[in-house]
């Protein structure tokens, strides 16, 4: 474990510069810069869902702004680990309860100063840079495809670059299936050590070798960040580009120099959750500086006409800064201290804290969870009510529907055979989901082979008929038919007369029976 204890004090100093470049409609990444931590975090998942996971992510990390410069190295870890995971969790729930932003996602690479040490955490394919005694070092590993076959041999460095596949991230804070565990590093500090973190579109596009050129000639942090995200559309990158820059400043007397503050800076994305972040951090908070477009570059004329056309980006030119809410309820402005994921505490003394260290922030992160479960039971719940109702009422009403059909169909006769001889039936000659709409209700000693085949078929298929009267009617026609046929008197031809003159009967009840059997007698 390292040691705390340090002859000199190291100071942080940051800045950052984040644009939306010159392809993409929004930007995704988040950045921040402040005097105990920077970080950048690279969403993905769509117009929306990048913007909320970076955010997401960005204010997870925030409260660790809110450490004393002599803290255990250790226990920061500790908390830089917690914080990312704790990110991880708060994505993932929103995206399950928010469908569209299925999928999202972001990288995180952030570097804390604590007690002459650094600590950093990686996830993902942004980098992390180091310049120290005017030497480059990359600090991070990309999470990515390219990289798996780059440390397999199969692919170079070059080739990664045009790579098809180089935007593949295999570990990464989000709505994924993959380990969300950071990479966790602890360095020595010394004086003059410069950092520089970007996002894949700037060191997708620019060799280390002009990164380090940068970071060794321009020493001023603002117009070193200006000058490599400005390079990297020159280069034609067609990505957000976001850039941070952080030195370490030595002060030999901490009690005899007035030391400078810095206002902590927040750019991408997150720019939309500044009030929340200052609550988090319980100080000011300022939109990082907006990249300055010249008349070098057509990528820098094309970003810069991108952006004019863009009212929110448009908006975002001009530095805004955002007080605690301690601060802005003294002025009258409304309160809220809702970072969206994160659970916000105020504790007794007034501070407000969204660190999942804290035991009331972990107890709120539970109970949230607690009753986001309970939400979700009670849902499946309603589901299930609601799925054993509508399976009630469908068969509820397939039973109406099937007595209707019933008491529908015993209003109906017609004639028909059993057992070989002519019946009369009440019903309909049918079946509804197997139950027989019909019964005989009287049996005659016709046999139905006494009959023409025509009258046979008829009475096969079942000859309707409107009541009992009308029944008995037909049965009466149907026996005459039987003597004419049995005579020997009748013919294919009489036998449809005499068939076409029940089924007339039939249309016209009873009255017509004298015809009928007058029209049979002549036939005879």
């Amino acid at each position: 474990m390292p040691d705390s204890s340090t002859e000199q004090t190291l100071f942080l100093y940051s800045t950052t510069v984040s644009d939306v470049g010159t392809v993409r409609s929004n930007n995704q990444d988040s950045s921040f810069a402040g005097e105990q931590l920077v970080a950048i975090c690279d969403g993905m998942g769509g117009h929306a869902g990048g913007d909320t996971a970076s955010t997401i992510a960005i204010r997870s990390l925030a409260h660790i702004e809110q450490q004393k410069v002599h803290t255990d190295v250790a226990s920061v870890a500790d908390m830089m680990e917690t914080s990312i995971m704790a990110a991880h969790d708060a994505i993932v729930g929103k995206a399950k309860r928010e469908r569209s932003l299925a999928g999202m996602g972001t990288t995180v690479t952030a570097v804390a100063l604590v007690s002459g040490y650094w600590i950093l955490a990686h996830i993902g394919d942004s980098r992390a840079y180091l310049l120290r005694d005017g030497k480059l070092s990359r600090m991070t590993t990309d999470h990515s495809y390219v990289q798996h076959l780059i440390d397999m041999g199969r692919i170079t460095e070059s080739e990664a670059r045009n790579h098809p596949q180089r935007n593949v991230v295999m570990r990464v804070l989000g709505d994924f299936d993959i380990d969300p565990r950071p990479d966790i590093a602890i360095r020595s500090a010394k004086a003059a050590d410069r950092w520089m973190l970007c996002s894949d579109g700037l060191d997708g596009v620019l060799e280390d070798s002009t990164i380090e050129e940068t970071l060794r000639e321009v020493s001023d942090q603002g117009e070193c960040a200006q000058r490599l995200v400005s390079m990297a559309l020159r280069a034609g990158s067609t990505d957000n580009v976001t850039a941070v820059i952080a030195d370490a400043t030595l002060a030999l007397d901490a009690d005899a120099f007035d030391l400078p503050h810095q206002t902590p800076l927040v750019g991408g994305a997150a720019n939309s959750s500044l009030e929340s972040i200052a609550d988090i951090i319980n100080e000011p908070v300022a939109t990082a500086p907006a990249l300055q477009h010249g008349d070098s570059s057509p990528a820098q004329r094309a970003a810069a006409l991108t952006q004019n056309q863009n009212a929110d980006t448009a908006q975002e030119q001009a530095p805004r800064v955002a007080q605690p809410s301690a601060v802005r309820e003294e002025a009258g402005d409304r309160v809220n201290l809702d970072t969206g994921e994160i659970p916000v505490v105020q504790k007794r003394d007034g501070r407000v804290t969204a660190d999942p260290n804290d035991p009331e922030v972990a107890k709120a992160i539970h109970s949230e969870q607690v009753q986001q479960r309970r939400n979700a039971r009670a849902k499946r719940f309603r589901a299930k009510i609601g799925t054993i109702v509508a399976a009630v009422l469908v068969l509820a009403a397939i039973v109406a529907g099937a007595f209707a059909a019933y008491r529908w169909s015993q209003t109906k006769y017609y004639i028909g055979s059993n057992d070989g001889v002519v019946a009369i039936y009440q019903g309909v000659p049918t079946n509804l989901f197997g139950i027989e709409l019909s019964h005989e209700v009287e049996r005659t000693d016709i046999a139905t082979a006494s009959l023409p085949q025509s009258w046979r078929d008829e009475i096969a298929d079942g000859i309707a008929v409107d009541d009992m009267g009308d029944a008995h009617h037909h049965i009466t026609i149907i026996r005459q038919e039987m003597k004419n046929f049995a005579s020997g008197s009748g013919s294919g031809k009489s036998s449809s007369s005499s068939k076409s003159s029940a089924s007339s009967s039939a249309s016209h009840g009873s009255a017509s029976a004298s015809p009928s059997g007058s029209s049979g007698e002549a036939n005879s």
